[in-house]
């Protein structure tokens, strides 16, 4: 009779997988991405800041942190993730509401909450907490889900979301939205389900046009035309295009970009350090960074292709679909193919919240993948 055991699938890929990366739940290729990116993103904040080695410094100790934090993550059990996952979403969720009655204002939007020592941007936490709620729902029901699933499924997603764009904060707040919806189409939503919320969406849109704050609505039309406030609203996208264009295919060079060097492009070391690595590095560079990015897609991908569980299979996929997500945000709104929204360039833009969020979804990747059991027949 045949005997049956579980292996590890990684044991047996090399030395490595069989040494301390096994022991430490450490994906290489995964790690190796992570660390090319951060690498490019220090080099290309160096000039984004004025060749500012302080704020490059600062840089590099919250990417040492995010690290840990995410080799402490692959340490978790996807089985102690999915056990953690409503009582994260609700903690998430009070502190969302926490925000509204006694969160710190700045620039006229209330996000933050003020511990003395720090302060931090509740909404980030569900950028995890909400796609790890929906996955757990999902996975203990049957797939694909029936209507009634969906609708709970949609009260999961709305609830986090109205409260961050109450904030206000769109980007966040579609960051979020992404996240859940992303983990409802990875649980095999059928097809005319889709069409019928993109319609419904679409009706809707009005709507959300009324709830939208005034300078939210001038991102819109600016989006739309530019040119027509082009010393205000407009002002980011023209020289954030201009930059970009005038690198043509090799760049001018590393510390070498007009509109960066000479302050001409807004938010340049943030959400518009896109158009610094266009202008300096041309489009040769823009392609290698968007090789490394396709290559952490296709990673996460394979990742969650892998997983043996319902509930690891969703949420892999989950967070490698907001990974893209962020890409397709910045570089559409950098580049004028969509609205202005504030999403950082991850990895690359200078910041802490989003690249702890970011490299904590990456741990939660190598928890995956890094206990995937097979059963073997001898």
């Amino acid at each position: 009779m045949a005997k049956h055991r579980n292996v590890d699938l990684d044991v047996g890929h090399d030395s490595l997988d069989r040494g301390w990366m096994s022991r430490l739940h450490i994906d290489l290729p995964l790690l190796l991405l992570v660390l090319l990116l951060s690498a490019f993103g220090l080099l290309m904040l160096f000039s984004a800041t004025g060749q500012s080695a302080g704020q490059v410094e600062r840089q590099a100790l919250r990417l040492g942190l995010a690290l840990l934090l995410m080799l402490g993550v692959a340490q978790l059990s996807p089985a102690l993730l999915r056990q953690w996952s409503a009582p994260l979403y609700l903690f998430g969720l009070g502190l969302l509401m926490l925000v509204l009655l006694i969160g710190e204002q700045s620039k006229g939007a209330q996000r933050w909450l003020d511990l003395g020592v720090f302060r931090f941007q509740p909404s980030e936490i569900l950028k995890l907490a909400l796609p790890m709620m929906v996955a757990w729902y999902l996975s203990l029901r049957p797939l694909p889900p029936r209507l009634l699933d969906i609708l709970v499924v949609a009260l999961l997603i709305g609830l986090p979301v109205l409260l961050i764009a109450k904030q206000p904060d769109l980007g966040t707040a579609l960051l979020v939205a992404s996240s859940g919806v992303a983990t409802l189409f990875l649980s095999g939503l059928r097809w005319r389900l889709i069409i019928s919320f993109a319609v419904l969406a679409a009706v809707a849109a009005p709507v959300f046009w009324s709830l939208m704050q005034d300078y939210q609505r001038r991102r819109v039309l600016n989006f739309l035309d530019p040119g027509s406030d082009p010393l205000g609203a407009g002002y980011h996208i023209i020289q954030s295009q201009i930059a970009i264009g005038s690198g043509g295919i090799y760049g001018k060079g590393w510390l070498q970009g007009t509109q960066s060097q000479l302050e001409f492009l807004p938010e340049r070391s943030t959400d518009f350090i896109f158009a610094v690595i266009g202008e300096e590095l041309g489009l040769s560079g823009i392609l290698i960074l968007m090789f490394l990015y396709l290559a952490v897609i296709l990673r996460g991908l394979t990742i969650a292709a892998q997983a043996q569980d319902a509930f690891s299979r969703l949420l892999a996929g989950s967070i490698t679909m907001v990974f893209f997500v962020y890409l397709f945000v910045n570089m559409g709104m950098v580049t004028g193919l969509l609205p202005v929204v504030g999403v950082p360039l991850p990895l690359i833009s200078y910041g802490g919240t989003s690249l702890v969020t970011l490299m904590l979804g990456f741990g939660v990747l190598m928890a995956v993948h890094t206990r995937r059991k097979l059963i073997q027949t001898e």
